[in-house]
């Protein structure tokens, strides 16, 4: 199978799980084929799926990832020691463990195509990373709380681990508890890489975007946290900073000295 063939196929498999509800032609252009995939992919809740599906699903996912440029974390340039920051896709980035902002249903984003991390973190992971998370919870028994953290394999993605943790959403005015939320969720990121013997972290922006919490204030606690966390255990732990927005990353800049 050549990858136009995969997503056909991966395309028809989810139109049939949606037969009651959608009868849909495939479209004959790449893009359109891609954001039909994708937004399947989305909407799909966990469940069991065939063995059949998951090889053509990594095939052709591991298809996509080779067209594109991954950066590792050897490539970066530390600009504290032990600390980095990139501005790019966090999806591409090689490293031990990328961390994802997730909901408290912990199994992604269900808007399709929608480009918020979590949605793009589960898309190009695979329906493997889902049905984890969902396995997490059920045994859990109750939705993730916020400030906490779990760890799954990564599977399609080019680091090797998954960390998700739930931030704080701020609804009105920013308080102390919002502060002390937030800083849980790196300190419990961190504790449980390191538990899990990752050498390597990558940090989105916890909690910014739809979840409204002000970005220089996050930061300032993303920062202070993991410098309070190296200091205080003797950490080797490399972490980086991952940013999307040229605004984040003149805040990461600025308070990492690095202008």
């Amino acid at each position: 199978m050549d990858q136009e063939e995969r997503r056909r196929f991966l395309i028809g498999e989810l139109l049939q799980e949606h037969s009651s509800s959608l009868c849909q032609e495939i479209p004959s252009d790449t893009d359109r084929q891609k954001a039909l995939l994708r937004g399947l992919l989305n909407v799909r809740h966990p469940s069991a799926v065939s063995r059949r599906f998951l090889e053509v699903q990594d095939d052709y996912l591991q298809g996509e990832l080779a067209l594109k440029k991954i950066t590792r974390l050897s490539q970066l340039s530390p600009i504290q020691p032990g600390i980095y920051l990139w501005r790019g896709d966090i999806t591409t980035l090689e490293c031990g463990a990328i961390v994802n902002a997730a909901n408290s249903g912990m199994t992604g984003c269900y808007q399709p195509c929608h480009n918020c991390i979590d949605n793009c973190i589960h898309t190009y992971a695979g329906v493997q990373l889902r049905l984890k998370c969902a396995e997490i919870i059920e045994l859990q028994g109750y939705e993730e709380p916020v400030g906490q953290a779990k760890i799954t394999p990564a599977y399609n993605l080019p680091c090797e681990y998954v960390i998700h943790t739930v931030g704080p959403t701020v609804q009105g005015k920013l308080t102390q508890q919002h502060c002390s939320l937030l800083e849980s969720c790196y300190r419990s990121c961190l504790e449980l890489a390191e538990k899990n013997g990752v050498k390597s972290i990558a940090f989105c922006c916890i909690s910014t975007g739809v979840f409204l919490f002000p970005n220089e204030k996050a930061a300032r606690i993303a920062v202070r946290t993991v410098q309070e966390y190296k200091e205080e255990t003797g950490s080797k732990i490399e972490v980086i900073f991952n940013v999307f927005k040229e605004q984040d990353e003149r805040i990461y800049r600025n308070l990492l000295g690095a202008d």
